[in-house]
């Protein structure tokens, strides 16, 4: 029985030895995992802080290019409004003047001075109109049917070969504000 005890003992102690040298070796491997992991900690901060920066300079250039992206749109919006604040007075006026013209064309046969007061004030509402940025459209005839700029009101036997799908008379003119079509051309078109 002693030799039992004994033995028993022997092996109690060996296991204490063997758990003692096993935290020893935990102990040196986690002393190299700290050391790494200290040099990791070292070099993590700085690429941290590296990251941080791009990442604050990428959202820094993406603000900077849409304020100036908003910039630019809100003052071609503030041109464009100026440019085209008078329409709607320019387009209620192109009758008057579509009316000049026909009291022109209806008194071509009388003499200058009958009409000159008419021509004048006549002259005058174009200048006005050109100076807003008002240009009257070129339809001639034999000018290819565009629909962008012009209104088919009908269409008649083409005289010509020639004038097929394209512009014969126009019967009111068309007429652009700063490019923009404010009013389109009343034409006829050969069929």
């Amino acid at each position: 029985m002693e030799k039992n005890v004994q033995q028993e003992q022997e092996t109690v102690k060996n296991e204490e030895q063997s758990e003692d040298l096993a935290p020893a070796e935990k102990a040196e491997k986690e002393g190299q995992g700290t050391s790494e992991q200290s040099e990791e900690q070292k070099i993590d901060p700085f690429k941290k802080l590296q990251d941080d920066l791009s990442e604050a300079k990428d959202k820094y250039v993406r603000l900077y290019a849409e304020f100036e992206n908003h910039r630019r749109r809100t003052a071609k919006e503030k041109l464009e409004m100026i440019q085209s604040a008078n329409e709607r007075l320019i387009v209620e006026l192109l009758p008057v003047i579509d009316d000049f013209e026909r009291a022109e064309k209806a008194n071509a046969s009388k003499e200058e001075k009958e009409i000159e007061g008419f021509m004048l004030i006549q002259s005058k509402l174009k200048k006005i109109i050109e100076q807003s940025g008002v240009k009257p459209m070129e339809t001639p005839v034999e000018t290819e049917f565009n629909p962008d700029l012009h209104e088919a009101v009908t269409q008649i036997p083409a005289p010509e070969e020639k004038l097929k799908g394209k512009i014969v008379d126009t019967i009111e003119k068309g007429y652009l504000l700063n490019d923009k079509v404010i009013r389109y051309a009343k034409v006829v078109i050969g069929n």
